[in-house]
């Protein structure tokens, strides 16, 4: 009997740990052959390619905010670190995953309790060698056992299932760089929004002040008789509407200012974006971005994990059709006396055998484990069409973002060329008033005119640093170094 226990063990062993998960393969995506809007802007020698995406979130995204060299900023994302509670939520949310694959991998190795207290048995006349029909009484007996375990691992079902438990850890550290990097990128798009407003207000001022000493020169003229009220009324009307303008810009900085306290998990009150009108440098995008960027995306590395995980899935639902084995014994004291029970004549043990209950081998389930499996399968499948259609949104998402840019930059010159042109224009008819030459609503009309090139030249300014943050984050993180361009 010895003996086929031990081949039974033998055999146990030989077979513990193999899996029955299928062989994993990586979906196949249709690929560009280079990004459109980047052929659309860089010579062909110079256009980025396509290869096969492979998740590295190991990849090294950097500070990628500092490419704009903004000491404010930077504050504002330590802040953000620190005191987000989206953040900490995140992370608290990976210390429950790692806390589930440790609760897994406990399946591993022995498990082991220990106990005291009376338990009241009748034993049969045979477990005590005795002949059947001897009256055996009841009794009371203290025991304190110690009952360890171990699960053979035969057919891959403990293995399997830390393995997933380890795809589920990384996507939900994949998730929190997610949310690390959405953060990041909703700080710098705030905070840039707050820098277009700053200089919209200046544009504001300067506006009023124009207005008003323009309000006050033909208030004084109309006095002498120079001009008539209607030109008067006119420059009061504007006067006063671009004073309301100018509350309107003040008191959206004020909310975005608010918006970014609470980005960075402080209350609005404790935080003060000082007023800077400097130019700011949109960062130069290196030519030809490779797909390789693409494979930092944290929301990428989150479906190839959930992926591989629901592929280990079917390998645990795949080893419920077969025997699983577990080894069980007991070791302890037992005595008819609790003074007795740590005596070591009242030492006892068992092991339990290699057949019965502890071999479980699954006869008939109504359908359960076969279910089991469908529903893996069909999880996967479910897994992979995620995993595709996140990668299909990683290109649009970049395609989008250089799209974007490269329209910025076209209106930005546009602009340029126009605020120039108009300014001259306002130099011309505010001389041409003065001389007595036009009335002051040709002056008025160009003074609107430029004041909304001004405003329109600074909106597209903002977007184009808006825009690459958005090409930022769909890259995953940033590109590496990276020189300022020209405004």
């Amino acid at each position: 009997m010895f003996e086929i226990r031990k081949g039974v063990l033998a055999v146990a062993l030989a077979l513990s740990g193999c899996s029955l998960a299928p062989t994993f393969e990586q979906p196949k995506v249709e690929m560009p052959g280079a990004y459109k809007q980047a052929a659309l802007a860089l010579p062909a020698d110079e256009r980025g390619s396509w290869k096969p995406a492979e998740p590295a979130e190991a990849q090294p995204r950097g500070e990628w905010w500092k490419v704009f060299g903004d000491p404010s900023l930077d504050q504002l994302m330590a802040d953000a670190t620190k005191g987000s509670p989206a953040l900490a939520a995140a992370a608290a949310r990976v210390t429950q995953a790692r806390a589930l694959l440790g609760i897994t991998s406990a399946d591993r190795g022995f498990q082991a309790s220990v106990g005291v207290g009376p338990i009241n048995t009748r034993s049969s006349p045979a477990s005590l060698g005795l002949p059947a029909g001897t009256d055996v009484g009841s009794r009371t007996l203290w025991r304190a056992p110690v009952v360890a375990s171990y699960e053979v691992d035969l057919f891959g079902r403990v293995k399997d299932s830390v393995a997933a438990a380890k795809k589920d850890l990384a996507g939900q550290e994949a998730t929190y760089r997610s949310v690390e990097l959405a953060l990041q990128a909703d700080i710098a798009r705030t905070y840039f929004e707050v820098r277009e407003a700053d200089r919209d207000i200046v544009l504001l001022l300067e506006a009023v002040r124009i207005r008003k000493a323009s309000a006050d020169l033909l208030a004084a003229r109309l006095e002498a008789g120079a001009v008539g009220e209607f030109d008067v009324s006119r420059a009061r009307a504007e006067l006063a509407i671009t004073q309301s303008e100018l509350e309107a810009a003040r008191g959206r900085r004020d909310r975005l200012e608010s918006a970014l306290a609470v980005l960075a998990g402080r209350p609005p009150s404790a935080v003060t974006v000082d007023v800077s009108v400097a130019d700011r440098k949109v960062p130069a995008i290196p030519a030809g971005l490779p797909s390789s960027l693409l494979e930092r995306r944290p929301d990428v590395v989150t479906a190839q994990a959930a992926l591989e995980a629901a592929n280990k899935r079917i390998g645990v639902a795949k080893s419920a059709f077969f025997p699983s084995l577990r080894l069980t014994g007991t070791a302890g004291f037992e005595a008819d006396e609790l003074g007795d029970v740590f005596r070591w004549s009242s030492r006892t043990w068992f092991l339990g055998p290699f057949i019965g209950t502890i071999l479980s081998v699954p006869v008939f389930d109504g359908g359960r484990n076969r279910a089991g499996l469908e529903r893996a399968k069909a999880e996967y499948e479910e897994a992979v069409a995620r995993y595709r259609q996140q990668v299909l949104v990683a290109f649009g998402d970049v395609e989008d973002s250089l799209a974007g840019l490269r329209a910025l930059d076209a209106q930005s010159r546009a602009m340029g060329q126009a605020v120039e042109s108009v300014r001259r224009a306002s130099r011309i008819a505010q001389a041409r008033f003065d001389a007595g030459a036009v009335n002051y609503l040709e002056v008025l009309d160009v003074q609107r005119t430029q004041l909304d090139a001004e405003r329109e030249a600074n909106r597209v300014s903002g977007a184009r640093l808006l825009g690459t943050v958005a090409l930022i984050r769909s890259l995953g993180g940033g590109w590496g170094e990276s020189k300022p361009a020209d405004k």
